[in-house]
């Protein structure tokens, strides 16, 4: 049987504010993307996936939809994305774009037509209650911080998954997911490769809106309903009546699918081509980022996964998106962040068996900034988060400690192409500042030096994609290897009869095995070290061997 075409391709994603801008107004656009298609296609990316670039008011960058069916002016024009879905194409490139199902803005026509005439059709697109007791009809928090439930001026509620100006969509509503599905096939129709499916686990709710127990003061996380049960009927018409007629791509955000699950979202005839693999994308634990003991644990948590999602379905594995600190700061002490470090990170998760994604700069090396005041921060998460924060008594310092860790802005900010000012992203003033590390880390003073990241990105995408090993990387069998060593993080590829091993130190102390070498495929520290029958792993180094005695 021929393998999916998504399988063996490798995706990249944009967060459109930030990757370049052409116009100068200090906010990425389309026309930036379309500029930069010869630098993605150098690296040998099939399948650009775009955050939200329709029209909305960006309370939440974006992920607040007011028109599915237009693209927002600080983008470009509608005929400027189609002019990079036709140049992306002529260089075999799909372009994947976000899909906001879940709920949409309040300045949307249907919201704004619920708000008008409370008996109107699109009054029954969302979740309006009324109570007798005038409060919130029960005690479910948003994951955004504060309740689930806005009031309006005529006294009714409706709810909220995130921020109150982000709406719900009542998917229990037949003509509502009827006006969902034929936009998503105007699109499709349209020649797009596929989508990236936002917060999807959250469209079905408990209708019976009952408050839940929860501890004195606290609101009930309403994460609690992520896969609903019931769930499965809406996202099997939703394939049905979408999906199912092209030949397209989706990846899941699906956080909440337990093991179990897996299969009917992400399996042979799942809800979904892939979904994102959410159970190892931290090492929590900073004090002891690099330690064995933390290493080992980290391990053990991408080889249950790999281990459960092989006998399932197919996963997209990823080190950073724009909801999550760079990887650097997730995973490396700040002593320990270097090119041999930030490449075996690298090394490790895109070998994985699943189809690897890599977030607009990370090729690069981008680390996170640091903010000093809660101004500083332009994610509306953050700012809920600092409320409530404080509201249960922690301080200033603590806040920002935690934001600076772990914030959403992190990944956020523009992709820094040179050294010029701002980065070269943009000649007018940046939405969001640049890296103060700009004139170091940037994309001209990679592409200049073949001992980059970004230069050993692009070997990692020929090995997988372009040589006699593609089949075994791609569509190989996962089995883990050497646990004994708890600061390596070792597997093998098999397919067919052949096999690849991918070792890696994730320490700063060599690592001595035991083993036969036969050929070094890749690594990224410069040669090997051999010691008589030993094969001596230097600190942070990464291999990708033909088969030996390991």
């Amino acid at each position: 049987m021929t393998e999916p075409w998504w399988k063996k391709s490798v995706i990249y994603q944009i967060y459109p504010q930030s990757f370049k801008d052409h116009n100068g107004d200090g906010i990425g656009d389309l026309p930036g993307i379309l500029e930069k298609l010869d630098y993605l296609e150098a690296m040998g990316i099939d399948v650009i996936w775009i955050g939200p670039i329709f029209q909305s008011p960006l309370i939440d960058n974006g992920y607040d939809i007011s028109d599915y069916y237009r693209v927002n002016p600080i983008y470009g024009t509608d005929e400027d994305l189609d002019q990079l879905i036709e140049e992306a194409g002529r260089r075999g490139i799909k372009i994947i774009l976000d899909l906001v199902i879940n709920h949409c803005s309040d300045q949307h026509a249907w919201f704004q037509m619920a708000l008008q005439e409370p008996d109107s059709e699109e009054a029954g697109y969302f979740y309006f209650m009324k109570t007798d007791s005038g409060e919130a009809p029960n005690n479910w928090r948003s994951n955004f911080g504060g309740p689930a439930w806005t009031q309006t001026a005529d006294g009714r509620w409706y709810l909220h998954t995130f921020s109150k100006e982000q709406p719900d969509l009542n998917w229990e509503n037949p003509k509502l997911r009827r006006k969902l599905y034929d936009m998503i096939n105007w699109w499709l129709d349209k020649g797009i490769g596929g989508f990236r499916v936002d917060a999807i686990t959250f469209i079905k709710k408990d209708t019976t809106f009952a408050s839940r127990e929860t501890e004195e003061g606290r609101l009930y996380p309403i994460e609690n309903y992520q896969n609903y049960p019931g769930i499965g009927t809406f996202l099997t018409e939703l394939k049905q009546a979408t999906f199912q007629k092209f030949n397209c791509l989706t990846v899941g955000e699906a956080p909440g699918v337990p093991p179990e699950k897996f299969g009917d979202y992400a399996g042979e005839d799942g809800y979904f081509s892939m979904i994102f693999d959410f159970s190892w994308e931290h090492m929590r634990g900073v004090e002891i980022k690099g330690a064995p003991e933390a290493v080992s644990a980290w391990r053990d948590k991408i080889f249950k996964s790999q281990m459960q999602i092989q006998q399932a379905g197919w996963s997209a594995n990823f080190l950073e998106s724009h909801d999550h600190p760079r990887s650097p700061n997730k995973f490396l002490d700040k002593q320990n962040r270097s090119r041999e470090s930030i490449t075996t990170l690298a090394t490790l998760y895109f070998f994985l068996r699943g189809t690897p994604l890599i977030y607009q700069g990370q090729e690069l090396g981008m680390t996170n900034t640091v903010r000093n005041s809660i101004r500083e921060f332009k994610d509306v998460s953050a700012h809920n988060f600092w409320k409530e924060g404080l509201a249960l008594g922690k301080s200033d310092a603590e806040m920002l400690k935690e934001l600076n860790d772990i914030g959403r802005d992190n990944g956020r900010s523009p992709f820094q192409w040179n050294r010029m000012e701002h980065a070269g992203f943009t000649s007018g003033t940046p939405w969001m500042p640049v890296h103060s590390d700009y004139q170091t880390v940037n994309a001209e003073e990679a592409q200049a030096d073949d001992n980059s990241i970004l230069a050993y990105y692009k070997k990692m995408i020929k090995l997988r994609k372009n040589s006699d090993w593609s089949d075994v990387l791609c569509f190989g069998s996962f089995n883990p290897i050497l646990e004994q060593y708890p600061s390596l993080i070792a597997y093998r590829r098999s397919y067919k009869g052949r096999t690849l091993t991918i070792v890696c130190n994730m320490s700063s102390e060599s690592v001595k095995l035991p083993v036969q070498v036969e050929t070094c495929l890749l690594t990224n520290q410069s040669d090997l070290h051999l010691e008589g029958e030993n094969l001596i792993l230097n600190p942070y180094q990464s291999m990708v061997l033909e088969e030996s005695s390991l």
